[in-house]
């Protein structure tokens, strides 16, 4: 694509002219390389998800904590999202207060003692404090990296970055679930078989402190802190190899100081901001139906208990289970990632759209296989529900995992960025603590009838995509193509606010 199609006309006018690839051009290919830090907390987040999937199936944790099922294991499931809502109300003010990249450390260290904690753990209640702690620490890492990455990359890498943040997801859940692989076939008879995998977690953010004194602080950051230098310097080293003169940087600076001078004037942006005008409105309410939409869809019964999905069908090998869990996740990666390749090019409304139909049909056909094998236990449909457990998978991938904090970051301007992710994950993590208590209650009582709910759910997703997302691609959703925004996404007033009103107040612009 050209880049005045994915900047637009007047940022792509200042953008240097390069005549080789972006890896090929040292300050470019630093920044993107230093990018992966703070990319690297998706993982983190994906490591816990697919860890506790990989821990109901072998057998010595089962054994080892008294066979844990319904609501009690539940408790250890809601933990991570319990310990996050926690955090949620903090992480807000120390991304604001104390910068980007110190609460992402702060985090990573968090995650580290949790880590070994669980790792010890020698009774149940240890073990459910380090879930929490883990969720504390996972929100740590996770609310200010999106951020960080769309404050810092290069204008026409920005969508690209924000929308893989959530696909690295699955580079966790990779390492996640083969790990719980490998301890369950080579480790068999052994509490390390448990152990081993929490010990592993630790692993991503043990990277991102190793290389942390490498990312620098958002320039927006830094300029709403009144450390103009820093921030101006920091964009011509990684933007225009050290030219503070060049047009872009001059451009970055000056959409950066609007936002700073506009916010000014108000002696501070409350929450009630989210919800002032007409477009906030909108834009805090898509945040949370995506936040709201990424658990009920269903794939929470997945993500978290597709032990106990097999079980329904008649897979209960544990080697069986385990190798299942690892297959998906590789093929979550692949799918998300592609998808992520192609956000700007067939727009998030698009995806949006094609995961809820997907999904919808999907779940139907999964729920009906489910209910004729209930009956007559044949082989053949307990491995086409597994084939669409993939198959859903897919439509969830294509669009939830790389928007799912991308698209908010996106719709947000500087102003209530911080805010409207603060919501969106709440939104998140609140449905994560419900379906963490309901899923394996119900799964134990109904078994597949409970998939009807999700079947119904998923009908009011695809109604509410179709009516309240906007029908543009986003480069074309708030201010239309004159005004250039701070995060190289252009908006268009009649999707976010009334038409006629000006809607500077809400956009981060040259004048």
């Amino acid at each position: 694509m050209r880049d005045q199609d994915i900047v637009g006309e007047a940022l792509a006018s200042v953008l240097p002219q390069h005549d080789r690839p972006w890896f090929r051009v040292p300050h470019l290919l630093q920044l993107n390389l230093i990018l992966l830090v703070p990319l690297l907390s998706s993982a983190v987040a994906g490591y816990d998800g697919s860890l506790m999937n990989g821990l109901q199936s072998i057998n010595e944790w089962k054994g080892y904590f008294g066979n844990p099922n319904g609501s009690i294991l539940g408790i250890v499931n809601a933990a991570q999202s319990i310990g996050s809502v926690i955090s949620l109300p903090l992480v807000g003010i120390l991304s604001d207060k104390i910068g980007r990249r110190w609460t992402l450390l702060s985090g990573a260290i968090v995650i580290v003692v949790a880590s070994i904690i669980q790792a010890a753990s020698v009774q149940y209640a240890m073990f459910v404090f380090s879930r929490v702690l883990v969720g504390v620490g996972s929100m740590l890492v996770t609310q200010p990296s999106p951020m960080l990455i769309t404050e810092l990359a290069y204008p026409t890498h920005r969508g690209k970055y924000t929308s893989a943040f959530w696909t690295f997801y699955y580079l966790g859940a990779i390492l996640a679930s083969w790990a719980s692989y490998g301890t369950q076939k080579h480790m068999s008879g052994s509490d390390w078989s448990w152990r081993v995998p929490s010990i592993i977690q630790a692993g991503f953010p043990v990277v991102q402190i190793i290389f942390w004194s490498f990312v620098p602080e958002s320039p927006r950051w830094l300029i709403a802190k009144g450390r103009k230098k820093e921030a101006e310097d920091l964009l011509a080293r990684f933007h225009t190899a050290g030219d503070t003169s060049h047009p872009l940087v001059q451009f970055e600076m000056s959409e950066i100081a609007r936002t700073i001078e506009m916010e000014s004037r108000a002696s501070e942006t409350k929450w009630s901001t989210l919800v002032k005008t007409p477009g906030n409105r909108k834009r805090t309410l898509i945040a949370i139906c995506i936040g709201v939409f990424a658990q009920w869809n269903g794939v929470a019964v997945v993500s978290y208990y597709l032990t106990l999905v097999l079980d329904t069908v008649g897979i209960k090998d544990s080697d069986t289970q385990t190798l299942i869990n690892g297959l998906l996740q590789v093929f979550n990666f692949i799918i998300a990632g592609s998808a992520a390749l192609l956000v700007d090019r067939l727009g998030r409304r698009t995806l949006f759209l094609w995961s809820a139909v997907g999904m919808l049909v999907s779940f139907i056909i999964w729920t009906a296989c489910s209910a004729v094998f209930d009956i007559t236990n044949a082989g053949a449909l307990g491995k086409t529900v597994i084939a669409f457990v993939f198959i859903f998978y897919f439509h969830y991938d294509i669009a939830y995992t790389p928007l799912l904090l991308g698209y908010p970051t996106e719709i947000f301007p500087y102003s209530i960025r911080s805010k409207g992710l603060t919501v969106e994950l709440m939104s998140v993590y609140s449905s994560l603590i419900v379906l963490a208590f309901v899923n394996p209650i119900a799964l134990d009582k109904i078994g597949w009838h409970y998939y009807i709910f999700y079947c119904c759910f998923d009908v009011v997703v695809l109604i509410v995509t179709w009516f309240f997302f906007p029908k543009q691609k986003i480069a074309e959703v708030f201010d239309g193509p004159s005004a250039a925004m701070s995060s190289s996404i252009f908006y268009k007033h009649n999707d976010f606010d009334e038409k006629g009103k000006s809607s500077t107040e809400h956009a981060e612009h040259v004048a």
